[in-house]
């Protein structure tokens, strides 16, 4: 690992930018879950009641905000459910819903390298000031 990884304020702009892609991909899951399931491809119109999976999205989102490591740990956790159901429905659904699963999945993704990320780094950087 080079030198310029490893000084106080790359780290410290890193965990930032890992805070920030992990708040902007919970927002972007819970917007997603919302207008798939009630605008963009409803399973009846009107909407649905898979919309109501988005609430658990929202218990972590003060929590990732007040920028509290537990849930940052914990939501690397629970975003592989959300993960499994864009995979189903990936391959499952017709057009254009399994274009929202892909996306679904891509977010999933981008929230679990995120909170992975800045959970390490914090450690990294309280192990070097210990």
């Amino acid at each position: 690992m080079n030198t310029a990884m490893k000084s106080p304020q790359n780290s410290s702009h890193l965990v930032a930018t890992t805070r920030f892609l992990a708040v902007g991909s919970l927002l972007g899951l819970i917007i997603l879950g919302l207008a798939w399931e009630l605008v963009l491809a409803p399973i009846r119109p009107g909407g649905s009641l898979l919309a109501l999976k988005v609430i658990p999205l929202c218990f972590p989102l003060a929590g990732l905000l007040k920028n509290r490591m537990y849930t940052y740990r914990w939501v690397s956790l629970m975003v592989w459910l959300y993960f499994t159901e864009g995979a189903v429905r990936a391959y499952s659904d017709k057009v254009p819903s399994n274009y929202y699963a892909m996306v679904e999945v891509l977010l999933c993704l981008s929230l679990f390298v995120a909170c992975a990320l800045h959970v390490r780094l914090r450690l990294n950087s309280v192990v070097k000031e210990s």
